[in-house]
């Protein structure tokens, strides 16, 4: 059976035609998405095919700022792509079938600070958060109670250098910091070097930023934030910028 007999005259040349256009126009619209700087670029971790498809359906066809750049199945295939993969931001379930997420998000910290972890579960016991946020997390939503705006609000949140926090989580997330709180009753001691990264923080600057301010090298800035992490006994910037304006260590200018 020939083509022209399957295809009314005319069809089977337009179609074909038609559907490498709209393809062609894809790709030149997802490019151009992955290069503007505003667009944030996201990389989902799940091992629910499903999640991963339905994240890219609704990023993908409603939101012109939020792109899904990578997805993974489980931690190990989440480092094997990152290195190929520009990111902006990882949405971590934390439940993987190969290692927890708590151990995803303290590698992430640590290989790669300046990339945003957005807590992602359905599991949301005290001993759960209390664990991600103390492996330095910016934020935690849960599958059950939140909805395509909230998430596109939290990841927009976090990405201006700030914490998000659902709504049906924000008690253990308080819990956590007043318990942490009753450990650091004594000021610590601070370097200068510390107070400097401590203040730059305070106006929203990034480790990579911080670093080119400084003239010193990104993992210096981390390892910096991190001593500055162990003697609060916390493990998060929001919580460190509070504490030190609360006992005076940086001010505000007016």
């Amino acid at each position: 059976m020939q083509v022209s007999e399957i295809f009314p005259m005319g069809v089977s040349e337009t179609f074909p035609m038609r559907l490498l256009q709209k393809r062609r126009i894809f790709a030149e619209n997802l490019t151009t998405m992955f290069n503007d700087p505003q667009t944030i670029r996201v990389v989902v971790v799940d091992d629910h095919k499903l999640f991963r498809v339905m994240m890219k359906a609704t990023f993908h066809s409603g939101n012109s700022d939020i792109c899904i750049a990578g997805e993974a199945k489980d931690g190990e295939e989440l480092f094997r792509i990152l290195p190929y993969t520009p990111a902006d931001l990882v949405l971590l379930d934390i439940n993987l079938p190969d290692m927890p997420g708590v151990d995803v998000a303290r590698r992430l910290r640590h290989e790669y600070p300046d990339i945003k972890i957005l807590a992602v579960s359905g599991e949301n016991t005290a001993q759960t958060v209390r664990a991600m946020v103390e492996a330095g997390i910016d934020g935690f939503v849960s599958k059950q109670n939140s909805d395509e705006e909230e998430l596109a609000n939290a990841m927009q949140t976090v990405m201006n250098g700030l914490e998000y926090f659902g709504r049906d989580i924000s008690a253990i997330i308080y819990d956590v910091f007043v318990s942490k709180k009753k450990t650091t009753a004594v000021t610590p001691e601070f370097t200068d070097r510390e107070r400097e990264i401590i203040e730059l923080c305070r106006v929203g600057l990034q480790s990579k930023e911080i670093a080119a301010r400084l003239g010193i090298s990104v993992r210096t800035v981390v390892t910096h934030k991190e001593k500055i992490f162990c003697k609060l006994g916390i493990n998060n910037t929001m919580e460190m910028v509070q504490y030190a304006l609360k006992k005076g260590i940086i001010r505000v200018e007016n």
